[in-house]
């Protein structure tokens, strides 16, 4: 696609919502994950494509695979550049180079529903997330350039499930022994 081809979806899209607001609520494309063998893991997506992962050996695994928590990071930065992409092109900025880095610190402790020495539950999701991005642009200035990205962040999807507390329905089906 090109740019310009970027450009005008950006702005058909923004223009029906504008209008048909309720036109933005609609069903993502759901994910599924099955058990391999092990701790070996086949995600995919209802039109096949597929992605394996595993856990480090120090925990089972053969770590021949990316982790379901890389999975997490590796969706927020390309969630987060693939927005600053869409608006910078939106926006007839120039991208020269754009690489968002995401780090996390996590407890082992929490995988395994222990507690802390006070008692408290540990949690097994990450203790804080970083992103680095990295980029180059022409046809803006510093400043319309850090207002595109803290944008961008604000609105990617991934970030925002992130750091707001979506409510998650679990519903179970066990087979008959």
């Amino acid at each position: 696609m090109t740019a310009e081809t970027i450009s005008h979806a950006f702005e058909r899209v923004r223009t029906l919502l504008t209008s048909r607001p309720e036109a933005g609520i609609h069903a993502d494309t759901p994910a599924t994950a099955r058990w391999a063998r092990d701790l070996h893991v086949t995600c995919h997506d209802e039109h096949g494509e597929q992605i394996a992962t595993d856990m480090p050996v120090t925990l089972g695994g053969t770590g021949e695979r990316v982790t379901p928590g890389w999975l997490m990071r590796a969706g927020l930065a390309s969630c987060v550049v693939t927005r600053i992409a869409m608006a910078a092109i939106a926006e007839g900025i120039e991208i020269t180079r754009l690489e968002v880095l995401a780090t996390s610190t996590s407890d082992a402790r929490g995988i395994f529903g222990m507690t802390s020495e006070a008692g408290e539950a540990i949690s097994p999701g990450p203790l804080q997330v970083r992103l680095e991005v990295r980029i180059g642009a022409r046809g803006a200035t510093r400043e319309q350039v850090q207002a595109l990205i803290e944008e961008s962040y604000r609105c990617s999807p991934v970030s925002a499930a992130l750091e707001n507390e979506v409510p998650v329905a679990v519903h179970i089906e066990i087979d008959a022994p």
